[in-house]
């Protein structure tokens, strides 16, 4: 019996839940998708332009069909937007539906990747760092609520990031040990 392997990372803006994603996939032969690529495709022009032209909620709505289809059936490794714990049924669905690993970063962290991404719809303030504070100190909990996993992302690099990674899902039984 194939046991199933979807493995989602959430966390916060610039945790490297897309990079960190990407590697594992490759190193376990798994499809790699991302939510907010998946998202612009549909949309049809960059999430921060529709963030500023329909709202958040009009995004969130989209944010969690994608989701859901996302988390269906199949395997791979999933990277999703940082604000897609925000919703009960994208927590509920991604806890049940996957091995969740929470990159979890400090926002001091944080900001001293992202200070020059002019990317992030979220950041787009005059406090950024003030920013990411507060959204971490939301988001926090929900991320915890949601994963199995929680991996200290601090300043390693992405191929430590990824062991790190394989080895807590190595250790549960989520994936099979490397030869």
């Amino acid at each position: 019996m194939h046991q199933r392997q979807l493995i989602v990372l959430i966390g916060l803006p610039g945790s490297g839940k897309s990079t960190v994603g990407r590697h594992l996939a490759r190193r376990l032969g798994l499809p790699f998708r991302d939510s907010d690529h998946e998202i612009e495709q549909r949309i049809g022009c960059p999430i921060r332009e529709f963030f500023a032209r329909e709202g958040e909620a009009a995004f969130r709505d989209i944010e969690e069909q994608v989701i859901a289809e996302l988390t269906g059936p199949g395997d791979g490794v999933l990277a999703t937007g940082g604000g897609a714990v925000l919703r009960p049924a994208n927590r509920q669905r991604l806890r049940d539906s996957a091995h969740v690993v929470y990159l979890r970063s400090p926002p001091e962290e944080l900001y001293r990747r992202l200070r020059h991404d002019s990317q992030r719809p979220l950041l787009q303030v005059a406090d950024p760092l003030q920013r990411l504070r507060t959204l971490y100190e939301e988001r926090d909990p929900l991320y915890r609520e949601t994963c199995h996993y929680v991996i200290e992302t601090g300043r390693p690099s992405v191929s430590t990031l990824v062991n790190m990674v394989l080895m807590q899902l190595e250790l549960a039984g989520a994936v099979p040990p490397r030869p």
